[in-house]
């Protein structure tokens, strides 16, 4: 059987400010109507804004879909993968 999983590509539509497609996603850490935090291929991504709503979560296929009104998107190299890691990422996105 083929390794398909080796790496996934990371891609973000975003159409008028609304709108967001995501893929690459390999899970989602936080989320509430001002700030969506993921974990991607490509590093962790912080999603700002207000009345923001995930529409569409698939982590088997690493898509999501968000709504809402998107101030900032910013991206950072830590990786989530437990406590050690949690502390690191509360300092950085708090």
């Amino acid at each position: 059987m083929e390794d398909v999983n080796k790496q996934k590509t990371h891609k973000i539509s975003i159409s008028n400010r609304r709108t967001c497609n995501i893929s690459g996603v390999s899970d989602v850490l936080s989320f509430d109507v001002k700030e969506v935090i993921l974990e991607t291929e490509m590093g962790m991504l912080m999603m700002k804004g207000t009345q923001l709503h995930v529409n569409r979560l698939t982590l088997e296929k690493g898509e999501i879909d968000i709504e809402g009104s998107i101030d900032s998107i910013t991206y950072s190299e830590a990786v989530s993968g437990g406590k050690q890691n949690e502390s690191i990422l509360s300092k950085l996105f708090r």
